[in-house]
């Protein structure tokens, strides 16, 4: 039998993104995230989360209506609920809006009583299937292009729920061109820096709030779960990675997020204390511990942090020899380069429960007073 291994990327320059139907039927159930705002991106995704992929027929009101691909008939009382609208008026005014913009073309049927929407570009975006036959409304994808996520944020204040879009069809996952891509689903607005990092000032200026309302929106997604966000200090920003996001994307499972594996995904600079305070972290002691004690390179006190702070990462990501008191950490001296402060050090994991050995090479950069490192598995 053949055996193949897969690798999951998603590609930062591609230009549609996939959504799943029940990912929105879900977030239009979860009456804790607000509606409001005047940017239409969730109304506009809720009405293309209904489009037809084929041809049906769907008979309302004692009349059999013709639905083509990229349309949908329904009830007013349906469109305002899914709006969370009290009148009808004020759907109308949403699909007048987006009928404004040409996103839509919509008509009112049955006496009023029925609304008939057709998605503009739905052609141009999804495949359309030349066979009849009825279109599930809770399942499968469609796609969806980031241009258009862009166009209808900037046309006014967004709400929570089109921030939750917005961060979601800005996702990436394991793309070379983006840093920390691989630790997890980050979130990442395509500037052609490579970098995630985004501060609270820009967001502001994206979604139209002021940044003590980013900050509260953003701390209120990540206590409901829908994000992890891993603030830095100072005016360096923040890296939002999204939860759930891989097992609604691909069906595989979510990763559990560890800020300082992100800060080494990211090269950011990390401060090792000059005191012991850590000495027992992770319950690693300093006879499990075995570091060169040659002069002319990184301290003592300075090398055993590390470990231990890269032992704490291999064990979130599941490695168990990470968390036997039994397991021996032994760090090699590989080359140094003295006019660039870089030091190159390989890493031993032995275990002698199971006899299991692992090597990784370690690079660290030291800037003044404080350590960089960076964590390459072999």
């Amino acid at each position: 039998m053949a055996e193949y291994q897969l690798e999951i990327k998603q590609l930062v320059s591609y230009p549609r993104c996939r959504i799943y139907r029940q990912f929105i039927r879900h977030l239009m159930e979860d009456r804790s995230i607000r509606l409001g705002g005047c940017s239409y991106l969730f109304y506009y995704i809720v009405l293309c989360s209904f489009a037809n992929f084929r041809t049906s027929y769907r008979r309302m009101e004692g009349i059999t209506y013709t639905i083509y691909p990229g349309e949908w008939v329904c009830r007013i009382s349906e469109v305002m609920s899914w709006f969370r609208t009290r009148y009808q008026y004020q759907v109308y005014d949403i699909l007048e809006f987006l009928q404004g913009q040409h996103y839509i073309t919509y008509s009112k049927v049955g006496r009023g009583k029925l609304v008939k929407f057709k998605i503009t570009s739905w052609k141009k975006n999804n495949i359309v299937l030349d066979y009849n036959a009825p279109c599930q409304k809770d399942m499968g994808f469609f796609f969806f292009p980031v241009s258009e996520v862009y166009e209808l944020i900037s046309l006014g204040k967004c709400s929570e729920m089109d921030i939750v879009l917005d961060l979601w069809m800005n996702a990436i996952y394991n793309d070379a061109q983006v840093q920390g891509s691989d630790v997890g689903p980050v979130v990442y607005f395509r500037n052609c820096t490579g970098s995630p990092i985004v501060s609270y000032a820009e967001l502001s200026g994206r979604w139209g709030n002021s940044k003590p309302t980013v900050g509260r929106i953003l701390n209120k997604l990540a206590d409901m779960g829908y994000l992890t966000l891993i603030p830095f200090p100072g005016r360096l920003g923040s890296v939002i990675y999204l939860n759930n996001y891989l097992s609604t994307m691909f069906s595989i499972s979510d990763v559990m997020i560890d800020k300082e594996e992100v800060v080494m995904a990211l090269n950011i600079r990390i401060s090792i204390p000059d005191s012991n305070s850590q000495e027992e972290e992770n319950g690693i002691t300093d006879e499990q511990l075995c570091v060169p004690d040659d002069a002319g390179s990184v301290s003592i006190s300075h090398m055993k942090s590390i470990v231990r702070k890269v032992a704490r990462i291999l064990s979130v990501q599941g490695l168990p020899c990470c968390e036997c008191p039994k397991s021996k950490y032994k760090l090699y001296r590989l080359s140094d380069d003295c006019k660039s402060k870089l030091f190159n050090y390989e890493l031993c994991v032995e275990c002698e429960e199971t006899s299991l050995r692992y090597r990784l090479e370690l690079r660290m950069v030291l800037l003044q007073r404080n350590v960089k490192n960076e964590e390459v598995a072999r």
